[in-house]
C-alpha cells in the first residue's frame, strides 16, 4: 500500500504518458526501481496468499455454519483482489498489460449459452 502511494507521485494515468512515467520511475526516480519492484512482488504474493487461504478454508470446511457470512465476505474480497490484479496490469500501458486485459475480457465468451450475450453487454 505504501509503495503504491509512493508511485502515485510519479505516475501519469494518461494514454500518452503512462509508459513514459513507468519508465521514469524505473530509471530516473530515486529508488523508483526498488519501490516498483517491492510493489509488484507484494501484489503477487498477496494474490498467492489469498488463493492459498481460500483453499485452506474450503478444505477445512471453514465455510460451514456458523461462518457462512465470513465465507461470503472472503469470496467478495477474493474477487476484488483478482480484479485489482488484472487492472494493475493495464496501468503501465504496455504489451503485457494489453494482452492480459484482452485475455481476461475474452473469458466470458467461453461460457456456454450466456457467454456471447454477456460479453456483448459488458464489453461492446
Amino acid at each position: 500500500m505504501a509503495t503504491g502511494f509512493a508511485m502515485t507521485f510519479y505516475y501519469c494515468p494518461t494514454v500518452t504518458d503512462a509508459f513514459a512515467s513507468v519508465q521514469y520511475i524505473m530509471t530516473d526516480a530515486n529508488f523508483g526501481w526498488l519501490i516498483r519492484s517491492v510493489h509488484r512482488w507484494s501484489a503477487n504474493m498477496m494474490v498467492r496468499m489469498m488463493i492459498l487461504h481460500v483453499f485452506c478454508v474450503y478444505l477445512t470446511n471453514g465455510f460451514k455454519k456458523p461462518r457462512e457470512l465470513t465465507w461470503v465476505t472472503e469470496v467478495v474480497l477474493a474477487v476484488l483482489t483478482a480484479s485489482f490484479g488484472v487492472t494493475d496490469y493495464s496501468l503501465p500501458w504496455d504489451q503485457i498489460g494489453y494482452w492480459a486485459v484482452k485475455i481476461v475480457t475474452c473469458v466470458p465468451k467461453a461460457i456456454p449459452v450466456i457467454g456471447p450475450p454477456l460479453s456483448m453487454q459488458v464489453y461492446d
